[in-house]
């Protein structure tokens, strides 16, 4: 069997390069840039991928007509122009680049401290002037000075590198930063109220989030030292600007330089024509190697999950690797096969879910394995849910979701057992991937038996007694429903007993009811895979 090509749309201006390595990898692409918003609502339902930049805005209602979209990959950092939660909602992953830009955001925001150092703008404009102003531009040395970064991830980890460089004393305020990979770094890891009073240079390098919008407020700018400087090439509304502009009016701050302002793009500002001030336009992630990085990145990324299933730097999604994704592929399908198998078979309110890991595939990628379990119990009540939507609609229904990792495993090298929790009963099934990568059945409410997914079962769990089987079997046959395997368990002799049927179509509910009413029968489902 043929499946159609995956199709991707790039709507805003990319390397030609990026727009080959989506042909040679055998995604059909087009390449739309400048289309306004009623021409892309026109056309975005044709595809299954879409790659922006800045200037495409994927709204709520982009979103919506997309009938066919599996991801969006933004060829930058920011993807303030993608509603993320719109995205998440209909199960649409959303991918950044978040290095090809990396070195170049860095050496920016080194050349912005040169510059406040030493006054280069206003000495350039002055000496164009032929004003000669050698007295009036007395700037400060780097070296020996402390560089205050807020924000020590993967951009700030390379300004302290350079900056260290210099001889300047770097100090980090980053939550995440642990005590090793300061050390590693070779700066001093800090809380934010010690950084404030001690830098003379501080530069941001935090993403946009409720924790950290105006982490620069004017309380935490009273508190820093008189005569520092201060650099963004992060985020506009990191800073208070109009707090900003007060302490270099005051003579508090000696200097600012910004890369990126609250409102974009900034035409006008307040503190525009402030000697005192170096401004760029977003220049940050602007040189013709930053943008050819991005845009590689941005179409390897997307080709790799529209072909392989990989997913790289996803916002709303936990990465998995092209080479995990093909050792993974078995067991999240067998993920989502048992929460379809439990899915199916509950009728009332779910409370709680539990999956258990153990053996070998305890050490995989445990978020992606549990979203397509979630996605696989949800989908028999909700279609529209996917691995990417499954934990937000979980979240929404009030479902508590744990996890947990185990060394043993019994018989078998690995397996994963979901417990579904409802006010009416609780329900354990635990499946396994055979050798030659198929999943199983090996367990259903503590009772042993081994079954395959197929796409057609018929559950019934029954009282163990005798004759039980043969009337099953008259049944079905006299319906005409023909048995493919047969495969039983029971938890002792004389007690609760299930079989687990598969059958080559779909059960009548007439056939159904019929089961029902054999006497030893306390539940019949059919069940499709």
């Amino acid at each position: 069997m043929e499946f159609p090509m995956p199709k991707v749309l790039i709507s805003d201006s990319l390397s030609p390069a990026a727009v080959q390595i989506f042909k040679d990898r055998g995604v059909e692409v087009d390449v739309k840039p400048g289309l306004s918003k009623d021409e892309l609502l026109a056309i975005i339902g044709q595809y299954d991928g879409l790659a922006i930049r800045s200037n495409t805005k994927v709204t709520a209602e982009v979103l919506k007509a997309a009938a066919n979209l599996k991801v969006v990959g933004r060829a930058g950092i920011g993807v303030d122009n993608v509603d993320i939660p719109a995205a998440t909602a209909r199960g649409v992953i959303v991918m950044n680049t978040p290095f090809g830009n990396s070195i170049t955001t860095a050496e920016h925001a080194i050349a912005l401290i040169f510059a406040l150092a030493r006054d280069v703008p206003a000495a350039n404009a002055s000496t164009h002037a032929g004003k000669w102003e050698k007295n009036r531009f007395m700037g400060v040395e780097l070296t020996g000075k402390v560089l205050g970064l807020i924000g020590c991830g993967n951009i700030g980890s390379i300004v302290a590198d350079r900056a260290l460089g210099l001889k300047m004393k770097v100090i980090a305020f980053d939550p995440f930063l642990s005590p090793e990979r300061a050390k590693e770094l070779g700066v001093e890891k800090v809380e934010l109220d010690d950084l404030l009073p001690r830098a003379d240079f501080i530069t941001l390098h935090t993403p946009m989030t409720a924790q950290t919008r105006g982490i620069l407020s004017a309380e935490a700018l009273a508190k820093t030292k008189k005569g520092v400087r201060i650099v963004n090439c992060a985020r506009g509304g990191l800073i208070d600007e109009a707090a900003l502009k007060a302490g270099l009016d005051s003579g508090h701050i000696a200097g600012a330089a910004l890369d990126v302002f609250e409102t974009e793009p900034a035409k006008e500002h307040i503190l525009f024509g402030n000697e005192k001030v170096v401004a760029t336009p977003h220049l940050g992630a602007s040189t013709g190697e930053a943008q050819e990085n991005v845009a590689l990145q941005v179409a390897e990324q997307i080709s790799d999950y529209l072909l392989t299933g990989a997913v790289t730097n996803a916002i709303n999604m936990p990465s998995i690797s092209a080479a995990d994704a093909a050792k993974m592929k078995p067991w999240i399908s067998l993920a989502e096969k048992l929460g379809a198998f439990a899915g199916q078979l509950t009728e009332t309110s779910i409370q709680a879910v539990e999956i258990v890991y153990a053996g070998t595939v305890a050490s995989l990628n445990l978020k992606a394995l549990t979203q397509a379990a979630l996605a696989g119990l949800l989908k028999p009540a909700l279609p529209d849910v996917n691995m990417v939507n499954a934990p937000v609609v979980a979240r929404e229904r009030g479902i508590q979701v744990t996890e947990s990792r185990r060394d043993e495993c019994g018989v078998y090298d690995a397996v994963i057992t979901l417990r579904v929790t409802t006010p009416d009963f609780t329900r354990d099934v635990t499946g396994t991937v055979f050798a030659n990568g198929v999943p199983r059945i090996v367990d259903v409410k503590g009772i042993a038996l081994e079954a395959a997914f197929a796409p057609h079962l018929l559950y019934v769990t029954n009282e163990d007694k005798p004759g039980f089987i043969g009337r099953l079997g008259t049944l079905l046959g006299d319906a005409k429903v023909n048995i493919a395997t047969f495969n039983l368990g029971r938890a002792a002799a004389g007690s609760d007993a299930i079989a687990l049927i598969e059958v080559d179509g779909a059960v009548p509910d007439a056939v159904l009811q019929a089961i029902r009413q054999i006497p030893a029968v306390k539940q019949a489902k059919a069940l499709a895979f």
